[in-house]
């Protein structure tokens, strides 16, 4: 039996692909999957493929041995289970396309996603078919989160910063970046986050937090120390994604006047986010703080990213994206300043738009903490 919210996503695929020259969307083991059908799978050398038409019921393509899943799916679809040799496979995939009557249709897929091995198995079912992108449709559906996925998030925020302060007391001079990223991920798990983390935690000392990807690695905490902590948890597959500076002994006056920068520019896009706000402007109110003060070719990336079953999904929150903010958008406003070789700081939400404005979903301390 199909339950909400997964029939109201389903009839929203449904009313976009009327809307476009789309007459399906072809999936495979992609987050879009789980959005519209709950069904949780991996990629994985035995291919799943969800076949979803304008109109009608969809179709799943999946190995037996994940046939057993079909019954508690929240989602009602046709099922064409296959047998472990791979000749089984563009039987199944020809009789799914012949069910939702795409034999000869155009179809989008997610390019990201998508594979050479799924989409060969297509061109054999179906010779005629015809494939493009959907990728501006999807975006367009998963990209305002309902009120599930926003729930999802508070929970998957609360994780996170539970984690994070049963794992400050371990930070101490002469442990290692590794062993504060290890802490924090079984914190991570204790506290009730999924097991497929978000992103592995970057926890960076002193210079190496310049790095804005820095890799944990066996580098001991020395005071005076900056340290950077970038971490996430995932509830229910939704994602949240936070940074936090602390400092250990006595920083010098710039690195400290970087943390505040970045505080301000960090305070000045949350401010600008609103509906029909182009995403680009959030990125404008960030980069004008940090570039007046002097620190605007230390800004390296853009301010934000979208959140949801991915980590990094639409919409993206930079210079050049002129696409209007819209209610339900739920993203990352995180500005950085990275000084090469001395250290770098970045303070980073999680940001809903909402009818009249936006909410700050991560209102956790955001001054720099000094832990010694």
């Amino acid at each position: 039996m199909s339950h909400p919210p997964y029939t109201k996503r389903l009839h929203r695929l449904q009313h976009l692909l009327q809307d476009s020259s789309l007459d399906a969307v072809v999936l495979n083991a992609s987050p879009t999957l789980t959005y519209l059908t709950g069904l949780a799978v991996h990629l994985s050398e035995r291919p799943v493929i969800g076949i979803f038409p304008a109109s009608g019921k969809p179709a799943l393509v999946l190995p037996e041995l994940e046939a057993g899943k079909l019954a508690t799916l929240p989602t009602v679809c046709e099922a064409f289970p296959y047998r472990e040799h791979p000749d089984t496979w563009p039987r199944a995939v020809a009789q799914a396309l012949r069910c939702c009557g795409l034999t000869q249709a155009q179809v989008g897929i997610e390019p990201q996603w998508f594979r050479v091995l799924e989409l060969q198995l297509l061109e054999t079912a179906a010779p005629e078919l015809r494939v493009a992108s959907a990728e501006t449709l999807v975006m367009r559906l998963r990209s305002q989160k309902d009120d599930a996925e926003i729930a999802a998030t508070r929970n998957a925020l609360e994780v996170a910063w539970q984690a994070l302060e049963a794992t400050l007391p371990a930070i101490r001079p002469g442990v290692t970046e590794r062993e504060i990223a290890s802490e924090l991920t079984l914190q991570l798990l204790r506290a009730g986050s999924d097991p497929d983390l978000p992103f592995a935690p970057i926890v960076a000392f002193g210079p190496e937090s310049a790095n804005p990807h820095a890799i944990p690695g066996n580098r001991p905490l020395t005071p005076p120390a900056l340290i950077l902590i970038d971490w996430g948890a995932r509830v229910e597959g939704y994602c949240a994604d936070l940074t936090r500076m602390f400092a250990y002994g006595t920083l010098d006056d710039e690195l400290l006047r970087i943390v505040q920068l970045v505080l301000e520019a960090n305070e000045a896009a949350r401010a600008r986010v609103g509906p029909g706000v182009p995403a680009g402007e959030v990125d404008q109110a960030a980069r004008q703080v940090i570039e007046q003060a002097g620190y605007g070719a230390y800004f390296i990336h853009r301010t934000g990213h979208g959140l949801g079953l991915e980590i990094h999904e639409p919409p993206y929150i930079r210079n050049d994206n002129r696409e209007p903010l819209a209610p339900g958008m739920l993203f990352t406003i995180e500005p950085g300043i990275y000084l090469p070789g001395r250290g770098g700081a970045r303070i980073e939400d999680n940001v809903l738009v909402t009818p009249t404005g936006a909410e700050t979903l991560s209102n956790y301390p955001r001054t720099l903490r000094q832990l010694g």
